[in-house]
């Protein structure tokens, strides 16, 4: 069998989940079966890149859609394309007309979830909302990284047939995320290794729930400190809002770094080894590769109980999950109960981290049991077997 794979994000360009799990799905895919890479950026090792810079000056989705034309031109001749976010969606749509075979969706994230995403794109939020929908109701196979997924795939495109949409959860490399127990990246960043830690990993956006975490923050235990690898800010809205509350914080009750660089991945091991506690508050989560990369370093997690999250992070043995109501973002007592529920869970680990650590152990063997890339690889090719099947019926 032959495929190609079609994607935004690819190595050594990643910026989010969905550039994780393709990274991670190439090398176990290419073990079994033939594949093609498909990207967007410059040119690098093993892939083929298409520039997102036609038409010149358009909005920021037109550029996309024109390296997904590119992209659909490019692809050869194989059995299979799989396409992985909006991003690369309409290449794989048109891919498969081209060449009159199966298109295989990858559900990372879903654009009528997140209506945030209008701020950061504008108009081409609607285009990016017609290439998902197009895509996933012309698709053969639609993958869900988690059962939650799937069900929010389903309310979102009615038409689409659920016998086509399957569930392949998102995995860890456990030999890369394992503890380590150096301290010289921890320390440089100002880490305090005779305190308590919370550590927060991600983009500054709406979904990451960030602001809600800095909040909670205000409520923690004296003695805890924060730790925020959080950079790339959305808008410039977003980047305001986050930098008034982070000021806030500082300024009422200090202990908290806040690294704005994008680290290494093996720096960002390091520090999740070193974290009492990972907090994890998305209002919105596919599946959340980042609650598995802190389980496999042996962090305990505290997550919001939304999305795939309830998939990953078992309550009560590998972390706490906080109850999280979408519906009520507006409402500022829910939001409120929201943040005092976080502190509140996160304080009950750092007061008692012999209880910390069992869930981080617990949380590590979860992951070695659980989500191995090599199981969600043979898991894809029976899909696209699945698929290839289907439409040639």
């Amino acid at each position: 069998m032959s495929i190609s794979l079609l994607t935004r994000e690819y190595p050594p360009s990643i910026y989010g989940g969905a550039g994780v799990h393709v990274a991670q799905l190439v090398p176990q895919l290419r073990k079994l079966i033939d594949v093609d890479v498909q990207c967007m950026g410059e040119p690098r090792e093993g892939a083929t890149a298409h520039a997102e810079t036609y038409p010149a000056g358009a909005n920021a989705a037109l550029r996309v859609f024109g390296a997904d034309l590119s992209m659909a031109a490019a692809v050869p001749e194989v059995d299979l394309v799989h396409s992985h976010t909006w991003y690369a969606n309409l290449a794989g749509h048109l891919s498969g007309l081209l060449h009159g075979i199966p298109h295989v969706v990858s559900a990372h994230s879903l654009e009528p979830h997140r209506p945030w995403k209008a701020e950061q794109l504008g108009g081409g939020y609607q285009l990016s909302s017609w290439a998902e929908r197009t895509a996933f109701e012309g698709a053969d196979a639609v993958i869900a990284v988690s059962n939650g997924m799937r069900t929010g795939t389903l309310e979102s495109y009615t038409d689409l047939d659920p016998a086509k949409v399957h569930v392949v959860k998102n995995g860890i490399d456990t030999d890369e995320f394992s503890p380590d127990l150096g301290t010289d990246i921890v320390r440089g960043l100002g880490m305090d290794l005779d305190r308590p830690s919370v550590v927060f990993v991600g983009r500054i956006t709406r979904q990451k729930g960030l602001i809600h975490l800095v909040r909670a923050a205000e409520q923690l235990d004296a003695g805890t400190q924060l730790v925020l690898l959080a950079g790339a800010p959305d808008t410039p809205e977003i980047a305001a809002q986050f930098d008034e509350a982070f000021g806030h914080l500082k300024a009422a009750r200090g202990n908290v770094i806040w690294v704005q660089e994008m680290l290494p991945r093996a720096s960002v091991r390091q520090v999740l080894s070193h974290a009492t506690v990972f907090a994890c508050p998305s209002v919105y989560e596919p599946l959340g590769i980042v609650n598995l990369e802190a389980m496999a370093c042996e962090a305990a997690v505290v997550a919001s109980a939304v999305g795939g999250i309830p998939e990953v992070v078992v309550d009560g043995e590998t972390g706490y999950l906080v109850p999280y109501d979408p519906a009520a973002a507006g409402d500022p007592a829910a939001v409120a109960q929201f943040e005092a529920t976080l502190a509140e869970r996160i304080n009950a680990l750092t007061a008692d981290q012999r209880l910390s650590a069992a869930f981080g152990a617990a949380g590590r063997q979860r992951c070695i049991d659980e989500f191995s890339w090599a199981k969600i690889a043979a898991e894809t090719v029976d899909v696209y077997r699945e698929a290839i099947r289907v439409h040639g019926s």
